[in-house]
């Protein structure tokens, strides 16, 4: 079974907090109260089917939507309808998509299935429309129900001209003894309908109907949506109303206006788990496609010596854009010239296009495969996927190609989903028909930006020039490349007569048909650079000063993706870890540490469940946990009083499913069961709760009582983590390696990354920094910028992290009694010294949460022999420093 990535772990939690809140709250609320946490405080929440949440997940190109969305299924079904067994409509954009997801969710051995299977064992079942005659009514509520089907099959004005919302006699037991008020909100037969089912006669008029459409309407399906952004019409809206959905969830890379996006996730993340393969070596190629091909081929054989030192099979494979008919290198040509001219063997060549399909039924993943070459002309099939594809090389003028983006994407999947020993195997490689890097790297970004789910900035980051190298300056371990130059296409000419004879003289301007191309050298320093762009914006129309900022911020990034200390081959100092002597042994104090500082048992907690309720009215069965009210409405008179029903389920019957719901790996089952039972005859006899209740608001109580073990817990972990606080110590240095984290290249899950016009200077070890603002929401200076600049400014700091909260793999932490703490920054010092920065502001510099990791930090410090140091930063401290003079004290402490 594929274990989840943290990027799909952390959108599923976001995903199941968001749809658990939107029991209590209204769901634009808790769409707010989702974003504020990932500091996103100026989206609305657009509504579109009053209180039934639709949000989406943005997902880049290779990030496994498909997966998340499997996942998503029970998530969802347990978070919205407290159902073990949902029904599901999981909607594709096309019919090739939905046989190929059917096809995946219907096989035991994929890993679609399998993550189904995580929840629901063996009670799964998959149809399409086609086959729907296959679910009787005993399996809905005991199975998990998905019917994948296409968008279109659903979305029409007229109803009584597509199937799904035909009459099935079939159906009818699933419509067998419906109440009154249930059967009122179905859809009837019509006159339109006796024109298309002849069967039907006047009398049927007004039946309910017995339809695929009002079977989904009664069981309020969970719907998924793939490529979401296919699909914002008024219909699409109206047909999803039709069929009463509990929930909708959206996927797609691109998502447009009207998509409710509740969590984005980032290409840096996606590199970090090993998902894609970046950067991108563009070399562009005007002299033609012959040359550009010529030089794919050899990127490629280069590329197949270096595989044979990876412990896994690879095989690198080029994909090959020809030409539509009509222009030079068609696919017959390059075919030819393949064979005749580079001298390829016939059987490495395979054809992929509408007329030709050499690729079907071959596993291009089989060592005794021999195609390297895959010769196509606009998308490959929808769904292929190999990662062992590494060149593109797209011999159409970039101008002009269509659906190059797709293919680029089919280049960025890592093989094996695991970062490769050789460096070479770990980035995705482009050859280009253009006439310089500029125009190449331009038309590749916006494809990117459009089409794959990049975000700008990380589009201007991930394409790098294939260059001539530079001379190696002391400790570097990889070529150097040179910078291209930065080419600002304008509208027209700037006018030069005012301009500083500094600036003219580092400035070429070209004049061109649509304008001009104005041209700097890559090597420009930062200030000139600065000064040029300042200049050049000033002599332009207002209108055009966007675009020219845009160009600027571009060369800008690329710089600072081929001149990160990461990207050189650079390394960052260890940072040693607190660790404690465990009956003897070192251990570096981590969570299953924690765990066992606190010595409980809890069989000893006293049992209760505070803040937990059950109420029922004459109209309603209202659940209360801790002020959050989840109300029922009753839908006829026989549900009145249900509560006082004897159930059907056994105590023991409760305590093993809330087993499963509430397991944790600290806690045998042993222990766990007899607490459960515990816990059941305290809401029975001593709360009142009758067992038909609790079986009722299973769901909730299940929630109760993780909450009310993991409270237990943290008491006991508080008390044993303050106990052993100051025997935790930093091993001395000749032991520290294996205690302690070092930031490795390529692993660095950024989100919302810097982006303003201050440009900071190479120390930063990756290329990109994760989260940093320049002012904060009501305009001010951001104090914790302030801290980076400081720390990037300082002549003895070497080079310096923006460290990544919730990213235990990536990040440097220290423990704390609930969890572990994320300094925001980390330097390594010119001395070989590392400092640690938590910035804290004016509200909660003084809070427990504050104290305690300033105690921790301090522990680290004192105790690592003047190795590390720490500092919790403030605007203004006692001694009345700010931070640009706390953080030099800091670092000039001996």
């Amino acid at each position: 079974m594929l274990e989840l990535k943290q990027y799909q772990k952390n959108a599923l939690s976001v995903l199941t907090q968001f749809l658990q809140a939107c029991r209590s709250v209204p769901v634009a609320d808790a769409y707010h109260v989702m974003l504020a946490t990932q500091n996103r405080t100026s989206e609305h929440y657009r509504t579109v089917f009053d209180e039934v949440p639709c949000v989406c997940l943005r997902i880049p190109t290779g990030g496994g939507k498909t997966l998340l969305a499997a996942h998503g299924v029970a998530l969802a079904g347990k978070a919205v309808l407290d159902s073990d067994a949902p029904l599901a409509l999981w909607l594709t954009p096309s019919d090739t998509i939905r046989s190929q997801t059917l096809e995946a969710l219907s096989n035991a051995r994929h890993p679609y299935r399998q993550a189904l299977a995580q929840y629901f064992g063996d009670r799964v079942q998959v149809c399409d429309l086609e086959s729907l005659q296959t679910i009787s009514p005993h399996d809905v509520g005991k199975a998990c129900i998905v019917v994948v089907a296409t968008i279109q099959s659903f979305n029409v004005t007229d109803t009584a001209k597509r199937n799904v919302y035909s009459f099935f006699e079939e159906l009818a037991p699933h419509f067998d003894n419906l109440p009154a008020n249930i059967s009122a909100g179905l859809e009837k037969v019509t006159e339109a309908d006796l024109q298309n089912q002849p069967y039907l006669t006047a009398k049927d008029i007004g039946r309910t109907k017995y339809s695929v459409a009002n079977w989904l309407h009664l069981h309020h399906p969970v719907v998924i949506v793939d490529e979401a952004h296919n699909n914002r019409t008024d219909r699409f809206f109206k047909t999803l109303g039709r069929l009463n959905p509990s929930c909708v969830v959206e996927l797609t890379a691109t998502p447009v206006a009207g998509n409710n996006v509740l969590y984005h996730v980032s290409a840096q993340e996606l590199k970090a788990e090993q998902m894609i393969k970046l950067p991108i070596v563009l070399a562009e190629h005007p002299e033609g496609w012959r040359e550009c091909l010529r030089d794919a081929i050899l990127r490629r054989d280069s590329l197949e010596l270096v595989a044979q030192k990876e412990p896994e099979y690879i095989r690198p494979i080029i994909l090959v854009q020809a030409a539509p008919k009509g222009n030079e290198a068609t696919v017959d040509v390059v075919r030819q010239h393949l064979l005749a001219q580079e001298n390829i063997p016939e059987n490495q060549i395979a054809i992929a296009t509408g007329a030709q399909k050499e690729l079907d039924g071959i596993n291009l993943f089989d060592p005794a495969c021999p195609i390297r070459y895959v010769i196509t002309v606009e998308a490959l099939k929808e769904g292929w996927d190999c990662s062992f594809a590494y060149v593109l090389a797209s011999l159409q003028s970039v101008n002009s190609a269509k659906d190059v983006e797709q293919l680029l994407g089919r280049v960025l999947r890592m093989p094996y989903a695991k970062m490769r020993q050789q460096p070479e195997l770990n980035k995705a490689y482009a050859h280009i028909v253009a006439e310089n890097f500029a125009q190449a790297a331009s038309s590749l970004k916006d494809r990117m930006v459009q089409n794959m789910g990049f975000e700008r900035f990380e589009a201007n980051l991930a394409i790098v020039p294939e260059q001539g190298k530079l001379p190696l300056p002391d400790g570097v371990k990889s070529a150097l490349p040179a910078i291209p130059d930065c080419h600002i296409e304008v509208s027209q000419a700037p006018d030069t007569q005012h301009w500083p004879d500094e600036i003219k003289a580092a400035v070429q301007i070209m004049p061109t048909t649509q304008g001009a191309t104005i041209l700097l050298k890559g090597d420009m320093d930062a200030d000139t650079l600065a000064q040029a762009e300042t200049f050049i914006s000033h002599a332009l129309p207002e209108k055009a000063r966007g675009a020219v900022k845009e160009q600027f911020d571009a060369h800008r990034a690329m710089r600072r993706a081929l001149r990160a200390p990461a990207q050189l081959g650079l390394a960052f100092a260890p940072i040693p870890q607190l660790c404690l002597n465990l009956d003897g042994y070192l251990e570096v104090v981590e969570k299953e540490t924690l765990s066992s500082l606190g010595d409980w048992d809890l069989l000893d907690q006293q049992v209760q469940l505070a803040g937990f309720s059950i109420t029922e009215s004459v109209n309603s069965f209202e659940i209360d946990v801790n002020g959050e009210k989840i109300k029922y409405r009753h839908l006829d008179a026989q549900q009145l009083k249900l509560n006082d029903v004897t159930s059907h389920v056994s105590e023991q019957d409760l305590v093993r499913w809330l087993d499963r719901e509430v397991r944790k790996p600290y806690l045998s089952q042993s222990q766990l069961q007899a607490y459960l039972v515990k816990m059941i005859t305290h809401l029975m006899h001593e709360r009142g709760f009758s067992l038909t209740a609790l079986v009722r608001a299973r769901f909730q109580m299940a929630q109760a009582v993780a909450r009310e073990v993991e409270r237990l817990r943290q008491i006991a972990m508080d008390k044993g983590f303050q106990g052993r606080l100051f025997e935790m110590t930093v091993p001395s240095l000749d032991r520290s390696g294996h205690y302690s984290f070092q930031f490795e290249a390529g692993m660095y899950p950024a989100r919302q990354c810097y982006q303003g016009s201050y440009e900071f200077s190479n120390k930063h070890f990756y290329p990109v920094i994760h989260d940093l603002r320049e002012k904060t929401e009501a305009g001010k200076d951001s104090e914790e910028f302030l801290c980076a600049q400081t720390i990037d400014a300082h002549p003895k700091v070497k080079q310096w992290v923006r460290n990544i909260e919730r990213q235990e793999k990536c990040s440097f932490w220290l423990p704390t009694s609930t969890d572990y703490f994320y300094p925001d920054f980390i330097a390594e010092l010119d001395d070989g010294r590392v400092l640690a920065v938590e910035y804290k502001g004016e509200p909660y510099k003084t809070n427990d949460d504050s104290r305690e990791k300033n105690q921790v930090g301090h522990q680290w410090e004192k105790s690592s022999g003047g190795r590390c140091l720490f500092l919790m930063a403030v605007a203004k401290d006692e001694q009345g420093r700010d931070v640009r003079q706390q953080i030099a004290d800091k670092i000039s402490k001996s």
